[in-house]
């Protein structure tokens, strides 16, 4: 029987120049040993590879992204090269680990309907990492993604995610698009009751800029902090 090659799936850093503090040597010796990796951005993918491997020869390498937009056809062929030739992969997303909130679930996916090995290696998650700054409910919690566009819509959002949150003793985790940020709490401060609990984790494992703060939305009203543009994630919990 043909033996198949294993795919790794390759944590990436959450905030610049941070790979020395949060990229463990299992993850750098893996992908030192690697030559055809699956990535959600190609050029940010050679970056990061370049940046914890410095002598691979990023030319001698093969990327193939398989992104949001992927069709099942592109996924399945990504995989082909670990079925028809036994390679080993490595699956790299844009940020953090690959499959959270990451199209890279749809390759994994694949992969174990091909009896393909997956090895997954711990790395920084913006969502468990916020969650356990965050004093909230670990035991019971669901991540929502992006929130609605459509302000109405987003309001209605919040409303249910409290709602959610009260009935279910759950805490709520969500994002939004970073230029978005502050209209976001804006809402979050107009729309939920005045003793919900708010996290706000911004540049996770940043040194210098990491914030990851939890008041009452009553406290945050009228002292909210700027991250306009800048990568968070929301929880709120009561």
């Amino acid at each position: 029987m043909k033996k198949t090659g294993t795919l790794y799936l390759i944590p990436t850093i959450l905030a610049e120049d941070t790979a020395h503090q949060v990229i463990s040597p299992q993850v750098k010796d893996t992908v030192q040993h690697l030559q055809y990796f699956i990535v959600e951005n190609l050029r940010t993918a050679r970056r990061y590879v370049k940046s914890i491997c410095p002598d691979l020869v990023i030319e001698q390498l093969t990327f193939v992204q398989v992104d949001k937009d992927a069709t099942p056809a592109q996924v399945q062929a990504s995989l082909k090269p670990l079925l028809d030739e036994g390679k080993d992969a490595g699956i790299i997303s844009e940020a953090g680990c690959p499959g959270v909130a990451d199209p890279g679930a749809e390759v994994v996916k694949y992969a174990h309907q091909k009896n393909i090995k997956v090895v997954p290696f711990a790395g920084p998650s913006a969502i468990l990492l916020s969650l356990m700054g965050s004093g909230f409910n670990g035991q019971q919690f669901a991540f929502h993604g992006y929130l609605p566009i459509e302000k109405r819509d987003r309001l209605q959002a919040l409303r249910t995610l409290e709602k959610e949150m009260q009935q279910r003793n759950q805490t709520q985790i969500f994002m939004e698009t970073p230029y978005r940020n502050n209209k976001l709490l804006e809402d979050l401060v107009q729309t939920l009751h005045p003793e919900t609990r708010l996290c706000i984790a911004a540049n996770i494992t940043s040194p210098e800029h990491e914030f990851i703060q939890t008041k009452t939305i009553q406290q945050w009203n009228g002292k909210l902090p700027d991250i306009h543009k800048q990568p968070a994630v929301f929880l709120i919990y009561k």
